[in-house]
């Protein structure tokens, strides 16, 4: 059974057609919404793909709320934005991610929307850092802004084979610890980027007691114009929905663990990725310096780049004395590949010339 208290937000990632907008409206007409979404500018990263509907679609989107009786949200990111959707007399917008990376942006945005009694949304920045996040939300409580709900939505990574964006869960946990009052919804679509992994991220954020999910839904997402592999359909978000475990505290804590063990996993694997490009790096570096007749180790380069990536270390509340353990055996591990290329090649080069 839905908890009555989560709030809900559901729709396309983006306005298309008319038509689109209305049957998805339609379909969810039956499920008690705070918001119906739908992007109606998109902010692309390679020019060329859709871009949004833009001025109709704010109309499409209107017409569509108005019908079955949704409160319309969709995605601010200029101050023309917010008086086109103002104007059409929109209650909510929300910031994205790119925005949000952006005190720029979000300032402007905040003095756009300074004297109005709008709900605003606005979502963490593309990485990792709660700091931004927290400005953010300071720079509209500062334009007079009452409603503000913050949403989690993952954090870019390279790596995109198990999350979209990744989780990072305990960065939405600090932000609760510095807006203990604020709200905070979790967007699994963008999190997980897949939608038959929708559900499960949408059952972490009901455990980790986020206060509603902003989901992406559409009646046919493998025609969707924009992020087809993470909108699922109405009829799956109902059973979603239907399907939210409400966990006691014990359970909660399990789960918590069993969450924050995965995330860690994630992260390992990419760790070791990582280290396999760097040590295809050093066979390469290797290659070059027997070419090129260069010692291998360089101590005034390798004593500079120690330094500074302790210090580095220091500065986020990293041991130092681990950080330094931890490139030394990194950099040793380095020197150890190349000089196994440096005897590989000079032995081949010396049974050449017999």
């Amino acid at each position: 059974m839905l908890d009555k208290h989560l709030k809900i937000i559901a729709g396309p990632c983006s306005v298309e057609t008319p038509d689109q907008v209305r049957h998805i409206a339609r379909e969810l007409s039956g499920l008690d919404l705070y918001a119906f979404r739908a992007g109606i500018w998109k902010p692309r990263t390679q020019p060329g793909a859709f871009e949004g509907a833009g001025l109709e679609g704010v109309k499409w989107l209107k017409e569509a709320c108005a019908e079955f009786g949704f409160s319309p949200i969709t995605e601010v990111a200029s101050s023309a934005h917010v008086e086109a959707v103002l104007k059409a007399g929109f209650s909510k917008v929300w910031i994205g991610a790119r925005s949000t990376s952006n005190p720029f942006s979000v300032q402007e945005l905040a003095d756009a929307l300074q004297g109005t009694a709008t709900t605003v949304l606005i979502k963490n920045p593309t990485n990792p850092d709660v700091k931004l996040w927290i400005g953010g939300i300071e720079r509209l409580y500062k334009a007079g802004i009452k409603e503000i709900i913050a949403v989690h939505r993952g954090f870019s990574t390279y790596d995109k084979q198990r999350y979209r964006n990744l989780p990072n869960w305990q960065l939405p946990i600090g932000l609760r610890q510095a807006f203990p009052k604020l709200e905070i919804l979790c967007d699994p679509s963008h999190i997980t980027g897949k939608a038959e992994n929708v559900p499960m991220v949408a059952q972490m954020a009901v455990d980790l007691k986020f206060d509603g999910l902003m989901v992406e839904v559409h009646t046919h997402p493998e025609n969707a114009w924009t992020d087809s592999l993470q909108q699922i359909t109405p009829s799956a978000l109902k059973n979603l929905l239907v399907g939210l475990k409400y966990r006691s505290r014990a359970e909660l804590d399990k789960e918590e663990l069993r969450g924050l063990r995965a995330e860690l996993s994630v992260l390992d694997e990419q760790l070791i990725r990582i280290l396999f490009k760097r040590m295809g790096i050093s066979e390469a570096i290797g290659h070059y310096k027997n070419e090129n007749h260069i010692a291998i180790f360089q101590t005034s380069q390798w004593e500079d780049s120690l330094k500074k990536f302790v210090n580095m270390a220091g500065e986020m509340d990293i041991s130092p004395e681990f950080a330094k353990e931890l490139f030394t055996l990194i950099h040793q591990e380095s020197i150890e590949t190349q000089s196994r290329i440096l005897s590989k090649e000079n032995d081949y080069g010396s049974d050449s010339t017999k």
